[in-house]
């Protein structure tokens, strides 16, 4: 099977590179030509996907089985990927999110039926537009399309708290390991499901090629559940240290840092549960083994192997500071006015 990945270097995608190759499949890479980041046995194509000549020049004469664009964005982007291959291949696998789906849910248990909505996060609104441009051209013209929904996914090289620099993931560890507090929105006791991406790629690679999968849509996590004041916990244990959890609300937090708005409020501000019947009807060998606490060793230790990688994001870890400074002054003189008002009124 001859596999084009658009992208194919990230978090996600070099799990999903690994395992394809693994299994026998022919596999190019689509990006800019950072060689040294093409895993081994995987064929380098170089072009940006914007620049449409590049592109045509570097995908001349291929014909592929599948194509996976991992870094398809906006509706824009999915327009481009229709002319590029629309006859160039019999399954197109469109990667989404599962920030899409509607929070909160009307049921707790999310399923790919439960209905795409999200107004606070517009990266969530233009891949529920790519969604829809994509199901429109498989009901119209047949294109053959396939979506998956990850969820909140790492690996090795990132550290998944739901307050930490994304770039710079070894900060919020850092603050860990030297005693300072770190963030929980709300009381910590909200539901989620982190995955390894070893774990997603399983999910991943088995749809490719899966005629049975044009036209639909997976989400693909792991069955773990755990709240986030246990997330926390696991990656202070990993740490070899204690977390000093500073619970401050989520309204609270996106109010003084508006770009947090999306990913809290839009997203991981509730409690959040998948149902993976549907990937594993498609994939019946399809499970998720790595549990958080195994996984996020690893990746402290691939943290620990070398000081190099473990930079601090200083704007972040300052902002965090000062937040929690100004929390923690409204909470003491909100206590002190609301009491003496009270002996006021005795």
């Amino acid at each position: 099977m001859k596999v084009l990945f658009i992208g194919g270097t990230g978090i996600i995608s070099t799990a999903c590179s690994h395992l394809a190759i693994e299994r026998g499949m022919e596999v190019y890479l689509l990006n800019r030509g950072h060689h040294a980041d093409t895993p081994p046995g995987a064929t380098s194509l170089s072009a940006d996907i914007r620049d449409s000549e590049a592109t045509a020049r570097a995908l001349a004469g291929h014909q592929f089985d599948v194509v996976v664009d991992w870094i398809a964005f906006t509706p824009d982007d999915i327009e481009r990927d229709l002319r590029l291959f629309r006859d160039n291949t019999q399954q197109y696998i469109f990667v989404s999110s599962a920030s899409a789906y509607q929070k909160p849910v009307s049921y707790y248990r999310i399923t790919e039926g439960t209905p795409l909505a999200n107004p606070y996060w517009e990266y969530s609104r233009n891949k529920i537009a790519c969604e829809e441009r994509l199901m429109r051209a498989y009901r119209e013209a047949g294109f053959p399309c396939t979506i998956v929904r990850p969820s909140l996914t790492y690996g090795d090289t990132q550290i998944p708290l739901v307050i930490n620099s994304w770039q710079l993931p070894y900060t919020a560890v850092a603050r860990m390991r030297q005693g300072k507090p770190v963030i929980v929105p709300g009381d910590g006791t909200s539901l989620w499901t982190i995955t390894h991406n070893s774990d997603f790629a399983k999910g991943l690679v088995g749809l490719l090629g899966h005629q049975q999968a044009l036209g639909h849509a997976f989400h693909i996590t792991s069955d773990e559940v755990l709240t986030w004041n246990q997330v926390y916990a696991a990656v202070a244990t990993a740490a070899g240290v204690e977390a000093n959890m500073v619970h401050i609300a989520s309204d609270f937090i996106a109010a003084c840092l508006p770009e947090m708005t999306g990913t809290l409020l839009g997203d991981k501000v509730v409690s959040v549960v998948f149902d993976n019947t549907k990937i594993k009807q498609f994939v019946p060998d399809y499970c998720a083994t790595t549990t958080f606490a195994r996984g996020i060793r690893q990746t402290l230790a691939w943290f620990d192997a070398d000081p190099a990688r473990q930079r601090i994001d200083v704007e972040a870890d300052q902002q965090w500071d000062r937040l929690i400074k100004l929390y923690e002054r409204g909470l003491r003189d909100a206590r002190q006015e609301f009491l003496s008002e009270g002996a006021e009124l005795s």
